[in-house]
């Protein structure tokens, strides 16, 4: 499946637990989900058999700390490069086809891989060719396939999808590097490069027999380059969604550390081979499984901010001690632990992300989520490997990297994390000239206007409302707002507002959310006028013709 590339996936949880209600397997009642579940687990076990195969293949190929670190960086550089196209593609382009595009990419990029390997004929440049190749399929598929959870389960269902997801990770991640490890100790690392394109093959199948339910819109599709700008916009104008980012991000520079130097700590300071290596990861993986099913009972105490700061502090200690001590026995609790509070931070952090996004953006929202995520993951592979190349090994980075993770927890303290997904509220579009609608959509700009009656006293209290319109204003297609008063006429307001086209401001009414309903609907309770708030729309005139 290759969602998110690399070892240092972010994984899609929300939260883990029994078979009840918001359970995590319940979802597994869905035939075409259970099918998607069971071939996805497979295809995580050969990426994470594919991830020790390259990162082991790349220490026999030459022993600097720099290139073996930028095997994180090749798996992970095409989502900070390709995130943001890929999110509008899985917003405005049937996901079904995209997923089965992506699947194939990946399965060649494999095979390739592992022929080469086989035949020796690869060095570490082309390693890292072949593993960029495979991250561009990782970076155009990851958004859609968070995107079509909806379509697979029923709505009450989701929340345990993500988490059913977050788990097939971390259980792949427990065993998949294991199992990686004594095929590449026996075999060589091209019989797990062929191994995992084998893995996509399941869900190719799975995939080409599903019907997806299709996705019904009173609009034409948006373009893609337009479709990209509305979800930058969306993200610059959403105050707990930048929350998420700003903490993830941070998080993940100095964070990635371990799963960058990992495979130097083992090789070279401790001497292990490739088995080492892959119980090393199975560790981690291992870890977040117990992070996953602890998840519930941690979340009916705290909420995900507090989850996230606790959790950070864990991994940090962790990646200190780690750096201090050589014992193997404790070297594989220290990992645990850090798998364990990898899960409770990238889960909470996930599900966050998720609580942030309209449904209309969703898929342009995680892009950018994971744009964050894999840039902080490929420039902290880069930075902690050349750390660890001037400052004589893996333990001095390890240790700047745990005060790096205090400091960005300290930097974050005050960002607050959302807690509920919006929910969309009923389109609502207004009329317009009919020659517009028929004959020429893309014409503005077009200037909104609407206009107010507030009494003196109620006059600083409706500037405040009119704050939280004027976010989700621009946040859903605006690129200018103000609120005017009348000179002349005190108690005369006006809200405008500029929107780049008139099929533009369509695509504003459908975009809503049930929570910005409320938020304007408080605002126009301080209008005093005889009837609603007067609406105007300006359409600017083309003097060219």
């Amino acid at each position: 499946m290759n969602t998110a590339g690399a070892t240092a996936q972010p994984n899609p949880g929300t939260a883990a637990g029994t078979d009840a209600p918001g359970s995590p397997w319940t979802p597994l009642r869905h035939p075409v989900y259970r099918a998607i579940w069971i071939a996805s687990f497979v295809s995580f076990l050969g990426t994470w058999m594919q991830e020790i195969g390259a990162a082991w293949l790349m220490t026999s190929l030459t022993s600097s700390p720099v290139l073996i670190g930028m095997v994180q960086t090749a798996a992970t550089l095409p989502i900070v490069l390709l995130a943001l196209p890929a999110g509008a593609l899985a917003d405005v382009v049937d996901r079904r086809r995209l997923l089965l595009v992506t699947q194939g990419w990946m399965l060649a990029a494999s095979f390739l891989l592992g022929v080469f390997a086989i035949n020796r004929s690869i060095g570490a440049p082309g390693l890292l060719v072949l593993l960029f190749a495979v991250g561009i399929g990782t970076a155009l598929a990851a958004p859609a396939w968070q995107a079509i959870i909806p379509d697979l389960v029923d709505r009450h269902d989701v929340a345990g999808a993500l988490a059913l997801n977050g788990i097939a990770i971390n259980c792949a991640r427990a065993v998949g590097p294991a199992i990686g490890g004594f095929v590449v100790a026996s075999l060589g690392a091209g019989a797990v490069f062929l191994l995992n394109a084998v893995s996509f093959i399941g869900l190719i199948l799975v995939l080409a027999r599903w019907r997806n339910p299709q996705r019904v819109s009173l609009l034409p599709a948006e373009h893609l380059l337009g479709a990209m700008a509305a979800g930058v916009r969306y993200a610059r104008h959403a105050p707990g969604l930048q929350a998420v980012l700003w903490r993830s991000g941070l998080f993940i520079l100095s964070g990635s550390a371990i799963w960058a130097l990992l495979p130097v700590l083992v090789r070279f300071d401790l001497g292990g081979d490739a088995t080492s290596y892959g119980l090393a990861v199975g560790c981690l993986g291992a870890g977040a499984v117990a992070g996953a099913l602890a998840l519930p009972r941690v979340r009916r105490s705290a909420d995900a901010g507090l989850i996230v700061a606790f959790a950070t502090l864990i991994y940090a200690a962790a990646s200190l001690v780690l750096a201090l001590v050589r014992w193997p026995g404790a070297i594989a609790a220290l990992l645990g632990t850090t798998g364990f509070a990898w899960m409770l931070i990238l889960t909470s952090l996930h599900t966050a992300a998720q609580s942030a996004l309209a449904p209309w953006v969703r898929g342009r929202g995680l892009a950018v989520y994971y744009l964050v995520f894999f840039a902080g993951m490929a420039g902290g592979s880069f930075l902690w490997g050349s750390v660890a190349s001037f400052a004589g090994g893996p333990r001095p980075a390890l240790i700047l990297s745990a005060a790096g993770l205090v400091a960005a927890l300290a930097g974050t303290a005050r960002l607050r994390l959302p807690g509920r997904i919006p929910e969309p509220g009923p389109p609502r579009h207004p009329a317009g000239p009919p020659h517009l609608e028929a004959d020429d959509p893309e014409r503005g700009p077009v200037l909104v206007t609407v206009e107010y009656r507030i009494a003196p006293a109620d006059a600083e209290t409706f500037g405040r409302a009119m704050q939280e319109v004027r976010r989700f204003r621009l946040r859903d297609g605006a690129f200018r707002w103000h609120l005017l008063t009348d000179a002349e006429e005190p108690e005369r307001f006006v809200e405008s507002f500029l929107v780049e086209s008139w099929i533009e401001h369509l695509r504003q009414h459908e975009r809503i959310t049930a929570a910005d309903r409320e938020m304007e609907a408080a605002a126009r309770r301080f209008h005093r006028g005889g009837g609603p708030p007067r609406v105007t729309h300006f359409i600017a005139k083309d003097l060219r013709r």
